[in-house]
Protein backbone atom coordinates (compact mmCIF):
# COMPACT_ATOMS: atom_id res chain seq x y z
CA UNK A 1 0.00 0.00 0.00
CA UNK A 2 3.34 2.28 0.85
CA UNK A 3 4.64 1.62 -2.41
CA UNK A 4 0.96 2.26 -4.11
CA UNK A 5 0.87 5.40 -2.55
CA UNK A 6 3.94 6.98 -2.74
CA UNK A 7 3.76 7.80 -6.49
CA UNK A 8 0.37 9.65 -5.89
CA UNK A 9 1.75 11.50 -2.91
CA UNK A 10 4.87 12.80 -5.51
CA UNK A 11 2.68 13.59 -8.93
CA UNK A 12 0.45 15.81 -5.91
CA UNK A 13 2.98 17.26 -5.01
CA UNK A 14 4.66 18.50 -8.42
CA UNK A 15 1.79 19.85 -9.55
CA UNK A 16 0.84 21.58 -6.32
CA UNK A 17 4.32 23.24 -6.42
CA UNK A 18 3.55 24.16 -10.16
CA UNK A 19 0.11 25.41 -9.47
CA UNK A 20 1.62 27.84 -6.27
CA UNK A 21 4.70 29.01 -7.73
CA UNK A 22 2.94 29.66 -10.97
CA UNK A 23 -0.26 31.61 -9.31
CA UNK A 24 2.69 33.30 -7.17
CA UNK A 25 5.04 34.44 -10.05
CA UNK A 26 1.87 36.13 -11.23
CA UNK A 27 0.58 37.90 -8.46
CA UNK A 28 4.37 39.11 -8.03
CA UNK A 29 4.76 40.26 -11.72
CA UNK A 30 1.46 42.03 -11.32
CA UNK A 31 3.01 44.04 -8.72
CA UNK A 32 6.15 44.43 -10.52
CA UNK A 33 4.88 45.34 -13.81
CA UNK A 34 1.53 47.44 -13.20
CA UNK A 35 1.48 51.08 -13.55
CA UNK A 36 -0.04 51.40 -10.20
CA UNK A 37 2.92 49.09 -8.77
CA UNK A 38 6.54 49.19 -10.04
CA UNK A 39 6.18 49.55 -13.64
CA UNK A 40 9.22 47.24 -14.54
CA UNK A 41 7.59 46.66 -18.08
CA UNK A 42 10.36 44.15 -19.19
CA UNK A 43 8.73 40.86 -19.40
CA UNK A 44 11.45 38.96 -21.55
CA UNK A 45 14.18 40.56 -19.96
CA UNK A 46 12.57 39.89 -16.73
CA UNK A 47 12.13 36.19 -18.22
CA UNK A 48 15.93 36.51 -18.78
CA UNK A 49 16.60 37.42 -15.27
CA UNK A 50 14.75 34.55 -14.09
CA UNK A 51 16.65 31.48 -16.43
CA UNK A 52 20.05 33.32 -14.86
CA UNK A 53 18.86 32.46 -11.36
CA UNK A 54 17.79 28.89 -12.13
CA UNK A 55 20.34 28.09 -14.10
CA UNK A 56 22.78 29.12 -11.05
CA UNK A 57 20.26 27.06 -8.88
CA UNK A 58 21.48 24.01 -11.21
CA UNK A 59 25.16 24.70 -11.18
CA UNK A 60 25.10 24.70 -7.45
CA UNK A 61 23.12 21.62 -7.31
CA UNK A 62 25.84 19.91 -9.65
CA UNK A 63 28.54 21.48 -7.83
CA UNK A 64 27.87 20.04 -4.59
CA UNK A 65 26.75 16.68 -5.60
CA UNK A 66 23.05 17.15 -5.42
CA UNK A 67 22.17 16.30 -8.98
CA UNK A 68 23.86 14.77 -11.31
CA UNK A 69 24.55 15.73 -14.84
CA UNK A 70 23.74 13.36 -17.87
CA UNK A 71 25.00 13.81 -21.34
CA UNK A 72 22.30 15.14 -23.78
CA UNK A 73 23.93 16.86 -27.36
CA UNK A 74 24.62 20.95 -27.63
CA UNK A 75 22.74 20.73 -30.59
CA UNK A 76 19.44 19.47 -29.21
CA UNK A 77 19.73 21.80 -26.62
CA UNK A 78 20.60 24.44 -28.76
CA UNK A 79 17.40 23.59 -30.69
CA UNK A 80 14.95 23.48 -27.98
CA UNK A 81 16.55 26.84 -26.04
CA UNK A 82 15.23 28.45 -29.25
CA UNK A 83 11.97 26.88 -29.26
CA UNK A 84 11.53 27.86 -26.16
CA UNK A 85 12.64 31.39 -26.41
CA UNK A 86 10.06 31.56 -29.42
CA UNK A 87 7.70 30.78 -27.13
CA UNK A 88 8.17 33.56 -24.86
CA UNK A 89 8.69 36.28 -27.32
CA UNK A 90 5.40 35.24 -29.57
CA UNK A 91 3.09 35.17 -26.45
CA UNK A 92 4.90 38.46 -25.19
CA UNK A 93 4.23 39.85 -29.10
CA UNK A 94 0.89 37.56 -29.26
CA UNK A 95 -0.74 39.89 -25.78
CA UNK A 96 1.12 43.63 -27.45
CA UNK A 97 -0.28 43.27 -30.79
CA UNK A 98 -3.89 41.16 -29.90
CA UNK A 99 -6.71 41.91 -28.26
CA UNK A 100 -6.80 40.16 -24.51
CA UNK A 101 -9.97 37.85 -26.12
CA UNK A 102 -7.95 36.85 -28.95
CA UNK A 103 -4.87 35.89 -26.42
CA UNK A 104 -6.75 33.87 -24.29
CA UNK A 105 -8.36 32.19 -27.26
CA UNK A 106 -4.96 31.39 -28.37
CA UNK A 107 -4.01 30.16 -25.16
CA UNK A 108 -7.18 27.78 -25.23
CA UNK A 109 -5.68 26.84 -28.71
CA UNK A 110 -2.94 24.67 -27.35
CA UNK A 111 -4.71 22.06 -25.93
CA UNK A 112 -6.00 20.30 -29.46
CA UNK A 113 -2.34 21.67 -30.83
CA UNK A 114 -0.54 19.68 -28.30
CA UNK A 115 -3.33 16.61 -29.02
CA UNK A 116 -2.78 17.14 -32.90
CA UNK A 117 1.40 16.87 -32.39
CA UNK A 118 1.39 14.53 -30.15
CA UNK A 119 -0.92 11.70 -32.32
CA UNK A 120 1.13 12.98 -35.37
CA UNK A 121 5.20 12.72 -33.38
CA UNK A 122 4.41 9.91 -30.96
CA UNK A 123 1.01 8.06 -32.68
CA UNK A 124 -0.83 8.47 -29.34
CA UNK A 125 -4.93 8.71 -29.31
CA UNK A 126 -7.44 9.50 -27.18
CA UNK A 127 -11.06 8.15 -26.59
CA UNK A 128 -14.40 9.74 -26.75
CA UNK A 129 -14.53 10.88 -23.23
CA UNK A 130 -11.15 12.08 -22.85
CA UNK A 131 -11.94 14.76 -25.55
CA UNK A 132 -14.99 15.91 -24.41
CA UNK A 133 -13.52 16.27 -21.17
CA UNK A 134 -11.11 19.03 -22.66
CA UNK A 135 -13.87 20.71 -24.67
CA UNK A 136 -15.51 21.07 -21.62
CA UNK A 137 -12.45 22.52 -19.96
CA UNK A 138 -11.69 24.97 -22.70
CA UNK A 139 -15.58 26.03 -22.38
CA UNK A 140 -15.17 26.86 -19.05
CA UNK A 141 -12.02 28.45 -18.68
CA UNK A 142 -12.72 30.37 -22.38
CA UNK A 143 -16.08 31.92 -20.48
CA UNK A 144 -13.79 32.70 -17.89
CA UNK A 145 -11.51 34.74 -19.93
CA UNK A 146 -12.47 35.66 -23.21
CA UNK A 147 -13.70 39.16 -24.11
CA UNK A 148 -13.34 40.92 -26.71
CA UNK A 149 -11.95 39.36 -29.95
CA UNK A 150 -9.97 41.70 -32.63
CA UNK A 151 -7.84 40.16 -34.94
CA UNK A 152 -5.33 41.32 -37.00
CA UNK A 153 -2.47 39.57 -39.92
CA UNK A 154 0.82 40.19 -37.59
CA UNK A 155 -1.47 39.63 -34.05
CA UNK A 156 -2.53 36.47 -35.62
CA UNK A 157 0.79 35.17 -37.20
CA UNK A 158 2.77 35.86 -33.28
CA UNK A 159 -0.15 33.68 -32.13
CA UNK A 160 0.63 31.21 -34.17
CA UNK A 161 4.20 31.21 -33.33
CA UNK A 162 3.76 31.25 -29.54
CA UNK A 163 0.85 27.91 -30.17
CA UNK A 164 3.27 26.10 -31.96
CA UNK A 165 6.66 26.32 -30.13
CA UNK A 166 4.82 26.18 -26.77
CA UNK A 167 3.27 22.99 -27.39
CA UNK A 168 6.44 21.85 -29.06
CA UNK A 169 8.24 22.32 -26.15
CA UNK A 170 6.38 21.04 -23.64
CA UNK A 171 5.93 17.58 -26.02
CA UNK A 172 9.47 18.01 -26.33
CA UNK A 173 10.42 18.31 -22.65
CA UNK A 174 8.93 14.72 -21.78
CA UNK A 175 10.31 13.22 -25.10
CA UNK A 176 14.03 14.37 -23.81
CA UNK A 177 13.21 12.87 -20.46
CA UNK A 178 12.48 9.45 -21.86
CA UNK A 179 15.21 9.78 -24.49
CA UNK A 180 18.01 10.62 -22.15
CA UNK A 181 16.71 8.79 -19.01
CA UNK A 182 17.43 12.41 -17.54
CA UNK A 183 15.83 14.18 -14.65
CA UNK A 184 13.43 16.98 -14.87
CA UNK A 185 15.91 19.32 -12.91
CA UNK A 186 18.80 18.21 -14.62
CA UNK A 187 17.21 19.00 -17.82
CA UNK A 188 16.58 22.51 -16.79
CA UNK A 189 19.88 22.95 -15.47
CA UNK A 190 21.35 22.22 -19.40
CA UNK A 191 18.92 23.95 -20.87
CA UNK A 192 18.62 27.22 -18.35
CA UNK A 193 21.96 28.71 -18.96
CA UNK A 194 21.58 28.85 -23.21
CA UNK A 195 18.03 30.85 -22.40
CA UNK A 196 19.42 32.74 -19.83
CA UNK A 197 22.16 34.56 -22.49
CA UNK A 198 19.85 34.71 -25.04
CA UNK A 199 17.14 36.14 -23.17
CA UNK A 200 19.24 38.54 -21.52
CA UNK A 201 20.97 39.74 -24.93
CA UNK A 202 17.92 40.25 -26.86
CA UNK A 203 15.43 40.63 -24.13
CA UNK A 204 16.04 44.75 -23.81
CA UNK A 205 15.43 45.14 -27.35
CA UNK A 206 12.32 43.33 -27.70
CA UNK A 207 10.71 44.97 -24.60
CA UNK A 208 12.09 47.74 -26.56
CA UNK A 209 9.65 47.10 -29.43
CA UNK A 210 7.38 46.32 -27.26
CA UNK A 211 6.97 49.18 -24.71
CA UNK A 212 9.51 51.72 -26.12
CA UNK A 213 11.08 52.44 -23.02
CA UNK A 214 14.33 51.35 -22.34
CA UNK A 215 15.53 49.38 -19.06
CA UNK A 216 18.73 50.97 -19.09
CA UNK A 217 16.66 54.00 -18.12
CA UNK A 218 14.43 51.83 -15.09
CA UNK A 219 14.96 53.24 -11.85
CA UNK A 220 15.22 50.28 -8.97
CA UNK A 221 14.26 51.43 -6.64
CA UNK A 222 14.27 48.90 -3.26
CA UNK A 223 10.58 47.62 -3.98
CA UNK A 224 11.57 46.83 -7.55
CA UNK A 225 14.20 45.09 -6.46
CA UNK A 226 12.37 42.82 -3.59
CA UNK A 227 9.99 41.96 -6.42
CA UNK A 228 12.08 41.22 -9.22
CA UNK A 229 14.37 38.97 -6.85
CA UNK A 230 10.78 37.03 -5.26
CA UNK A 231 9.59 36.58 -8.87
CA UNK A 232 13.14 34.97 -9.65
CA UNK A 233 12.61 32.86 -6.43
CA UNK A 234 9.15 31.53 -7.56
CA UNK A 235 10.69 30.81 -11.36
CA UNK A 236 12.97 28.25 -9.82
CA UNK A 237 10.35 26.63 -8.61
CA UNK A 238 7.51 27.02 -11.86
CA UNK A 239 10.39 26.05 -14.00
CA UNK A 240 11.52 23.41 -12.01
CA UNK A 241 7.14 22.22 -11.47
CA UNK A 242 6.38 22.22 -15.02
CA UNK A 243 9.83 19.95 -16.44
CA UNK A 244 8.68 17.64 -12.89
CA UNK A 245 4.58 17.51 -14.53
CA UNK A 246 5.69 17.20 -17.86
CA UNK A 247 7.97 14.15 -17.02
CA UNK A 248 5.30 12.38 -14.84
CA UNK A 249 1.91 13.45 -17.07
CA UNK A 250 1.60 14.21 -20.69
CA UNK A 251 1.70 17.39 -22.15
CA UNK A 252 -2.08 17.55 -22.87
CA UNK A 253 -2.57 16.92 -19.07
CA UNK A 254 -0.22 19.42 -18.14
CA UNK A 255 -2.49 21.95 -20.66
CA UNK A 256 -5.77 20.64 -19.09
CA UNK A 257 -4.77 20.90 -15.56
CA UNK A 258 -3.12 23.99 -15.77
CA UNK A 259 -5.82 26.02 -16.41
CA UNK A 260 -6.64 25.40 -12.53
CA UNK A 261 -3.96 28.00 -12.41
CA UNK A 262 -6.21 30.33 -14.33
CA UNK A 263 -8.60 29.68 -12.01
CA UNK A 264 -6.72 30.18 -9.04
CA UNK A 265 -5.58 33.64 -10.68
CA UNK A 266 -9.01 35.20 -11.05
CA UNK A 267 -10.03 34.66 -7.66
CA UNK A 268 -6.85 36.10 -6.05
CA UNK A 269 -7.07 38.94 -8.51
CA UNK A 270 -10.69 39.42 -6.99
CA UNK A 271 -9.47 39.15 -3.55
CA UNK A 272 -5.89 40.87 -3.52
CA UNK A 273 -5.95 43.28 -6.69
CA UNK A 274 -10.17 43.88 -6.52
CA UNK A 275 -10.68 42.65 -9.52
CA UNK A 276 -13.71 42.50 -10.92
CA UNK A 277 -15.51 39.19 -10.48
CA UNK A 278 -19.06 38.96 -12.04
CA UNK A 279 -21.44 35.70 -12.75
CA UNK A 280 -20.12 35.11 -15.92
CA UNK A 281 -16.36 34.61 -14.44
CA UNK A 282 -17.96 32.36 -11.22
CA UNK A 283 -19.99 30.11 -14.24
CA UNK A 284 -16.70 29.35 -16.06
CA UNK A 285 -14.66 28.54 -13.61
CA UNK A 286 -17.56 25.48 -11.85
CA UNK A 287 -17.77 24.50 -15.60
CA UNK A 288 -14.00 24.08 -16.15
CA UNK A 289 -13.28 22.74 -12.97
CA UNK A 290 -16.27 20.17 -13.72
CA UNK A 291 -13.88 19.80 -16.72
CA UNK A 292 -10.73 19.22 -14.81
CA UNK A 293 -12.41 16.57 -12.71
CA UNK A 294 -14.27 14.96 -15.40
CA UNK A 295 -10.41 14.44 -17.26
CA UNK A 296 -8.89 12.77 -14.65
CA UNK A 297 -11.68 10.57 -13.96
CA UNK A 298 -11.29 9.69 -17.82
CA UNK A 299 -7.56 9.64 -18.07
CA UNK A 300 -7.69 6.91 -14.93
CA UNK A 301 -10.52 5.06 -16.58
CA UNK A 302 -8.38 4.73 -19.63
CA UNK A 303 -5.09 3.94 -17.66
CA UNK A 304 -7.55 0.22 -15.97
CA UNK A 305 -9.18 -0.17 -19.31
CA UNK A 306 -5.71 -0.59 -20.84
CA UNK A 307 -4.57 -2.73 -17.96
CA UNK A 308 -7.57 -4.86 -18.31
CA UNK A 309 -6.48 -5.44 -21.99
CA UNK A 310 -3.18 -5.90 -21.14
CA UNK A 311 -3.83 -8.29 -18.53
CA UNK A 312 -6.36 -10.32 -20.56
CA UNK A 313 -4.20 -10.58 -23.45
CA UNK A 314 -1.42 -11.81 -21.30
CA UNK A 315 -4.28 -14.67 -19.66
CA UNK A 316 -4.49 -15.92 -22.83
CA UNK A 317 -1.35 -16.22 -24.10
CA UNK A 318 -0.71 -18.29 -21.06
CA UNK A 319 -3.92 -20.32 -22.12
CA UNK A 320 -2.28 -20.67 -25.73
CA UNK A 321 1.54 -21.44 -24.44
CA UNK A 322 -0.39 -24.59 -21.80
CA UNK A 323 -1.81 -25.57 -25.09
CA UNK A 324 1.12 -25.72 -27.01
CA UNK A 325 2.73 -27.65 -24.26
CA UNK A 326 -0.25 -29.93 -24.00
CA UNK A 327 0.13 -30.61 -28.00
CA UNK A 328 4.12 -30.52 -27.22
CA UNK A 329 3.81 -33.48 -24.45
CA UNK A 330 1.02 -35.27 -26.03
CA UNK A 331 3.24 -35.63 -29.42
CA UNK A 332 6.48 -36.47 -27.85
CA UNK A 333 4.22 -39.35 -25.90
CA UNK A 334 2.68 -40.20 -29.69
CA UNK A 335 5.91 -40.41 -31.01
CA UNK A 336 7.49 -42.46 -28.09
CA UNK A 337 4.60 -45.00 -28.57
CA UNK A 338 5.79 -45.27 -32.24
CA UNK A 339 9.28 -45.51 -31.88
CA UNK A 340 8.32 -48.62 -29.46
CA UNK A 341 6.17 -50.22 -31.87
CA UNK A 342 8.63 -50.15 -34.57
CA UNK A 343 11.21 -51.61 -32.18
CA UNK A 344 9.50 -54.37 -31.20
Amino acid sequence: MDLEKKPVVSDVGAWGMNVVSSVGIIMANKQLMSPNGYAFCFATTLTGFHFTVTALVGWISNATGYSVSKYVPLWELVWFSIVANMSITGMNLSLMLNSVGFYQISKLSMIPVVCLMEWILHSKHYTTRVILSVIVVAFGVGICTVTDVEINAKGFLCACVAVFCTSLQQITIGSFQKKYNIGSFELLSKTAPIQAASLIVLGPFVDYYLNGHSIVKYHYSTGAVFFILLSCSLAVFCNMSQYLCIGRFSATSFQVLGHMKTVCVLILGWILFDSALTLKNILGMLVAVFGMIVYSWAVEADKKSAKFVSAKSSDILNGEDVKLLKDKSNGLIDSDLEHGQMKS
